[in-house]
């Protein structure tokens, strides 16, 4: 099983600029005060935000958000695409990274758009009221929003109802991160 961690919110607003690395930052428009952040386990923290634009919480694996792969790929290329720690943007709380600085500056620009549904973690387990880590290579795009799978087994099962298990997603999250 891999390790799962969510960060705070309050850590989007700190820059991480390495050896030549580009790294932009987005922090949502609440001040800290406004986000309360809970323990979840020993090594991952959920936190909840009033704000809209910020997601409840993000998948985020050896400190990088959905596995490193760049998510404005998955509509501009139609493909799974790894990010490079040269190019990335704090949002949400997490680092996400990005194939170039176009992706990057495209994702700052909106990152609502490009983000993965139920921050990143896997549609099927939030449909069944979890969450589970995911394998960037099993992703969909339904109705202009991304949605990425545990792997490719759990995405066929997932996709025998795609727009049940959105609904039951849906209705489950982000509560299934607050548990």
């Amino acid at each position: 099983m891999r390790p799962i961690y969510m960060l705070p919110l309050l850590l989007s607003t700190v820059v991480a600029v390495g050896c030549g690395a580009s790294t932009t930052t987005s922090a949502p428009s609440e001040s800290a005060e406004t986000a309360t952040a809970a323990a979840d386990s020993e090594a991952s923290t959920t936190t909840e935000a009033t704000d809209d634009t910020a997601l409840a919480a993000v998948f985020v694996e050896d400190e990088v958000a959905i596995a490193g792969a760049d998510p404005v790929a998955y509509f501009t290329e139609e493909a799974y695409v790894p990010g490079s720690a040269e190019f990335t943007h704090e949002w949400s709380g997490a680092t996400w990274q990005f194939a170039s600085a176009e992706n990057r500056d495209e994702f700052a620009s909106n990152p609502e758009q490009y983000a993965p549904q139920y921050g990143g973690f896997c549609a099927w387990a939030v449909s069944q009221g979890k969450t589970a880590p995911i394998e960037p290579e099993a992703w969909k795009i339904v109705d202009g929003k991304l949605y990425l799978n545990y792997d490719a087994r759990i995405q066929e099962r997932w996709a025998q109802d795609i727009p049940g298990n959105i609904a039951k997603a849906d209705s489950n999250w982000p509560g299934v991160v607050q548990q």
